[in-house]
C-alpha cells in the first residue's frame, strides 16, 4: 500500500535527526554534509513534491484565506469570481470560511486562517470594529478588507455614498417627494449608513417638502416581502431599496396586491443583478462591478504579500441603469 514519505522517513534514511530535516526544509542551518544527504534522499523519494515540504522551503503556503459573510448572495458570488481569477493567475488558492453574518464568527475565522498559515487574508467584512483592529494588529499576516472601510486597515471597496447620491439625484430629477428607503441595520456601515446617507442627502438637497422614511428590511427576500405592508403605510411615490434583492421581495408583494409598478409606485435598487433585466417591469438600479472589485482586492493582497503598497487608484465604476420601474412624478 502506498504511504506518503514523511520527514521522519527522510531522517531515518540519512541517519540525522528529524529537526535537521525540518531546518533544511525551512532554510535553517544544516552542515554541508548532512544537507547534501538530505537533498539526495528528498530527490530519491519524491518528498520535494509534497505541498507542505514546499511550503516550508519557500516560506509560502500559496494559500489566501477568504472570509465571507454569507455564500447565498449574488454579490458575494461575483466578488469571489473576481478574487479567484486573479489568484489562479498567480498560482494561489483560496481557502474560504463563512461567517453567517456574525461579527464574532468573522473574528474567529480571521484567527483560524492565520493559525492555518495562509500567506494573506481577504475579509469581505460585515463591519470593521475595534475588535477587528485589535486582532489584525497582533496577527503578523497581510490582510485586506472589502465591503467596509476604515482608516486603520487596508481596504478596497465600492463608494457606497456616491452610489446613494446618484440614486438620490435621479429620484429628485424625476419629481418625487415622498420616498421610503428600505434598508439594513446601521451595523453595516457601507450599506446601512453610507448608501442610505448618500441617497437622503442628495434627494433632499434643494428639494422642498421632500421626505425620506426608513424601513428596516434586512437583506433577505423574505423579510423585505414581510415589511412591504409597513412600507406602504407611508404612501410613498417611490421605494428605494438598499439592494436589488430587497426589491425582489417588495415587487412580489406589490404584484400580489395588484399595485402597479411604476404607475402607482416606483421601485429601484442597488447592485445591478442580472435578474433585474428580466423582471417585469425591468428594474432600475445602480450597477456595481463586483467582479472587478474582486480582481482589485485579490491583486491588493498579492501586492501586500510582496511588500508593495496598494495602488492608489482603486475606484470601481458605478453606473445608473435606467429601466422601467421608475416613472416621472
Amino acid at each position: 500500500m502506498y504511504r506518503k514519505v514523511t520527514i521522519q522517513d527522510i531522517a531515518n534514511m540519512v541517519n540525522v535527526s528529524k529537526s535537521s530535516v525540518s531546518r533544511y526544509l525551512n532554510n535553517g542551518y544544516v552542515s554541508e554534509e548532512n544537507a547534501k544527504k538530505i537533498k539526495e534522499a528528498i530527490e530519491k523519494t519524491g518528498f520535494e513534491t509534497n505541498f507542505f515540504a514546499k511550503r516550508l522551503k519557500m516560506k509560502r503556503s500559496k494559500l489566501i484565506g477568504i472570509v465571507l459573510p454569507r455564500i447565498d448572495s449574488v454579490t458575494v458570488g461575483k466578488l469571489l469570481t473576481g478574487i479567484n481569477s486573479r489568484l489562479e493567475e498567480n498560482n494561489y488558492q483560496g481557502l474560504i470560511l463563512i461567517s453567517n453574518l456574525s461579527i464574532e464568527k468573522e473574528l474567529e475565522n480571521i484567527n483560524s486562517l492565520y493559525q492555518q498559515g495562509v500567506d494573506g487574508i481577504i475579509i469581505n467584512a460585515i463591519a470593521i470594529t475595534k475588535e477587528h483592529i485589535k486582532l489584525i494588529s497582533r496577527l503578523n499576516v497581510p490582510m485586506i478588507f472589502t465591503g467596509q472601510k476604515s482608516e486603520f486597515v487596508n481596504c478596497i471597496k465600492i463608494d457606497d455614498y456616491e452610489a446613494g447620491r446618484i440614486m438620490g439625484n435621479y429620484f429628485k430629477e424625476k419629481g418625487h417627494k415622498n420616498i421610503v428607503f428600505a434598508g439594513v441595520t446601521e451595523e453595516d456601515k457601507a450599506v446601512g449608513v453610507e448608501r442610505k446617507d448618500g441617497f437622503i442627502n442628495a434627494f433632499k438637497h434643494n428639494n422642498q417638502e421632500s421626505s425620506v422614511n426608513f424601513v428596516e428590511t434586512g437583506f433577505s427576500f423574505e423579510k423585505s416581502y414581510e415589511m412591504a405592508k409597513e412600507i406602504l403605510k407611508y404612501k410613498p411615490t417611490g421605494v428605494v431599496c438598499a439592494t436589488d434583492n430587497i426589491c425582489l421581495g417588495i415587487l412580489r408583494y406589490l404584484h400580489e396586491n395588484n399595485i402597479k409598478v411604476p404607475e402607482e409606485i416606483s421601485v429601484a435598487g442597488f447592485g445591478g443583478y442580472d435578474v433585474g433585466s428580466v423582471l417585469y417591469p425591468t428594474l432600475t438600479t445602480i450597477a456595481f462591478d463586483y467582479d472587478l472589485t474582486g480582481v482589485k482586492t485579490a491583486q491588493g493582497i498579492l501586492d501586500l504579500i510582496e511588500g508593495k503598497e496598494l495602488e492608489k487608484d482603486n475606484e470601481v465604476t458605478l453606473r445608473l441603469v435606467e429601466r422601467e420601474s421608475v416613472r416621472n412624478f
